[in-house]
């Protein structure tokens, strides 16, 4: 059987991009086709210091004080009362960043192509959500009122990344909010959510220019390393992404799906129940299914099963990531976690 392909969800440790980069490549390199640059620095934990940043808009004010310690201590801002909060005065930070890292990623894709003979390494670039990204900066009351900064702000930074890259990048769409509400649901009344929120994410998709690529990142929270969403089993996942596959606009490919299929720090349970639901996925046959089971606190063999429960439950060989990104883990715990990605790909 042929080597399976290993999906970086997005952060890694590193003192920069060059540096992540590099661990990354050095360790899962030959099974990659897409390399993210780390999100290192003030980048690792998400969205947080794209919220921090709005602290100092001239629009804007905090409400509700918060140090992002647990999911329950988040900061709260609003629009200051006569003032308009718009996209055109939010920098996200995501363009800027790709194209400081561009010089460490150009290198690090000719060295490997060269080295391998494989098929060039394609930059990757996380994109949060429209509706997570108003979620976590206005909360409940004011996403839905308060998204169209963001949706605006989110394409801006998109159409200047492909500018720098051309057809060289991929956006990671990241959506934890949409599968944390779906998963408080109890099960019949899932499809019509489900519904709702895959346009919501499609739309965004449909405001960038035809030909570009995307990858889906569902997720189950991972703040502090630690779970935000919990799901009995796969059929949160399976519904939600069905649903977008059947919104998805045409001339934007979806280049794969992430499905997260353990608990931040719980590793993936060992139950074929938990897996029974993926036989139901929908998807164009050119877009990849990424399982995100890998994880370094599970028994190797244990690993294993869930592999293949997972490959059973597909029908097809599944890529092979973990839950979330590993910025926030320890150096050493995150190498652990890459060389557990790669035993698994290579048999």
């Amino acid at each position: 059987m042929a080597a399976r392909v290993v999906h970086l969800v997005g952060s890694l440790p590193g003192g920069d991009a060059k540096e992540a980069m590099g661990e990354a490549v050095a360790r899962v390199g030959p099974f990659l086709s897409y390399l993210p640059d780390g999100e290192t620095g003030e980048r690792r934990n998400w969205v947080i210091s794209m919220v921090e940043a709005l602290r100092s808009h001239p629009d804007l004010e905090v409400v509700k004080a918060g140090d992002w310690s647990d999911y329950d201590k988040v900061p709260r801002l609003r629009v200051r009362r006569g003032h308009t909060f718009t996209g055109e005065t939010v920098d996200l930070g995501i363009a800027g960043a790709a194209q400081a890292a561009r010089p460490a990623f150009e290198a690090l894709r000719d060295q490997q192509h060269a080295s391998s003979g494989a098929a060039p390494l394609q930059f990757q670039v996380g994109i949060p959500g429209d509706i997570d990204l108003a979620l976590f900066t206005f909360g409940p009351a004011g996403a839905l009122r308060h998204r169209r900064p963001f949706t605006d702000a989110l394409l801006d930074s998109m159409r200047r990344v492909r500018e720098l890259y051309g057809d060289d990048v991929v956006f990671q769409l990241e959506i934890p909010a949409e599968v944390v509400l779906l998963s408080r649901l109890p099960g019949p009344a899932r499809p019509a959510l489900a519904r709702i929120l895959a346009g919501a994410v499609a739309t965004l998709a449909t405001g960038t220019a035809p030909g570009t690529q995307f990858g889906l990142h569902l997720c189950l929270g991972d703040m502090n390393h630690k779970a935000f969403g919990r799901i009995g089993d796969a059929g949160v996942l399976v519904d939600l992404t069905n649903a977008i596959a059947r919104k998805w606009p045409k001339e934007r490919p979806l280049r794969y799906v992430h499905l997260p299929l353990a608990h931040a720090d719980e590793p993936p349970s060992p139950s074929p129940a938990f897996y029974a639901p993926l036989h139901r996925l929908r998807l164009p046959p050119a877009t990849r299914i990424i399982a995100g089971f890998a994880h370094e606190d599970q028994d190797l063999d244990d690993q294993r099963k869930v592999r293949d429960l997972v490959d059973d439950a597909v029908g097809v060989q599944v890529g092979i990531s973990t839950s979330c990104g590993l910025g926030r883990r320890s150096l050493t715990v995150a190498q652990a976690a890459l060389d557990r990605l790669a035993v698994l790909a290579q048999e």
